[in-house]
């Protein structure tokens, strides 16, 4: 059986995305009120895939955003365009998220809502003025309704620039490919964005045929609290029911790491230009590379020495 969630896209066209694309930017916290069900079903386009002994299995989760696609600069694209067409302004500056703030933020908080939230509350200290000079939200339901509208919007420009500039991270999917291939291995996704966001990344990167074939997706929309909170992965460990201790997650961020350590797992970083200053080992990380293909990381690398002890070393000679 496959554990994935299921999937509707309905891709809408802006002429705002133009502006995105040509460098117009646009700019910061609640978890998910409610828990979302997922629902298991046979996979469509393989078979029901075998494993061994429990004692012989072992899982790999994939976060996707900065992992499978690198995605953060089309996040911020979006949100900037969103904002813009919101007319959001704090005083007479209109909402605007730099690069460097990005990555801040990337850094900092879990989930594209929280970021909001985060930055009017605690980067900014107010809600913005929006659509024309309508007043600021002055009630938790009126600044919840705005970043839920915000959000919306978002993800509806965020898929526009997926269809346009999706592309897989060098070795991502060779090292999925090879998992998928090994009946010792259970293989998915947990990633904190929205599931119409994150959809549209899987449905372009990994194609349907790949994408039947996870053991099982959690994505933002299935849990009560998100990155860095560990519950993620726990419940990824709880629906393919293994061993968190057996479990390798790879990731791009503090935040992720964070998420996977939490859930006593072993972490693999894949850094990117906004992450590659972050002190991962410091906080834990098994390992980390730049980018899973030019380090040429297999799928033996990783769990060929936890077959012999789970807490060996993973990548060595390879890993920075």
């Amino acid at each position: 059986l496959c554990c994935c969630v299921d999937y509707h896209c309905n891709m809408k066209t802006t002429s705002l995305l133009a502006a995105a694309l040509t460098g117009g930017t646009v700019s910061g916290f609640t978890a998910p009120s409610s828990r979302m069900q997922v629902s298991s079903r046979r996979c469509e386009t393989s078979p029901t895939r075998l494993y061994a002994a429990a004692d012989d299995t072992f899982a790999l989760l994939f976060d996707c955003d900065g992992v499978i696609i690198e995605t953060e600069e089309l996040h911020r694209l979006a949100y900037n365009a969103a904002f813009t067409e919101f007319n959001l302004q704090i005083g007479d500056e209109p909402v605007e998220w730099t690069v460097e703030y990005y990555d801040v933020l990337q850094n900092t908080v879990g989930g594209g809502k929280n970021k909001m939230f985060f930055h009017f509350r605690e980067t900014k200290g107010a809600f913005p003025t929006s659509e024309d000079g309508k007043a600021a939200p002055s009630t938790p339901e009126g600044e919840q309704d705005l970043v839920d509208r915000l959000q919306a919007r978002k993800t509806d420009l965020y898929k526009d620039l997926i269809a346009e500039k999706a592309m897989a991270r060098p070795g991502v999917l060779e090292l999925m490919d090879q998992a998928l291939a090994d009946p010792t291995i259970k293989v998915g996704v947990c990633s904190a964005s929205t599931k119409e966001a994150v959809t549209k990344v899987l449905d372009v990167t990994l194609g349907k045929e790949r994408r039947n074939k996870l053991d099982v997706c959690i994505l933002g929309d299935d849990v009560a609290k998100l990155k860095p909170d560990p519950l993620i992965y726990t419940t990824a460990a709880e629906r393919i029911n293994i061993d968190p201790s057996r479990c390798v997650v790879v990731e791009d961020s503090i935040v992720g790491l964070k998420a996977a350590k939490g859930a006593g797992m072993r972490c693999v970083i894949t850094y990117t230009t906004s992450t590659e200053r972050e002190d991962f080992y410091g906080l834990g990380a098994d390992a980390k590379v730049p980018e899973l293909g030019s380090r040429g990381v297999s799928l033996d690398m990783i769990f060929g020495p936890m077959k012999t002890q789970l807490d060996a070393e993973i990548l060595a000679g390879v890993k920075d």
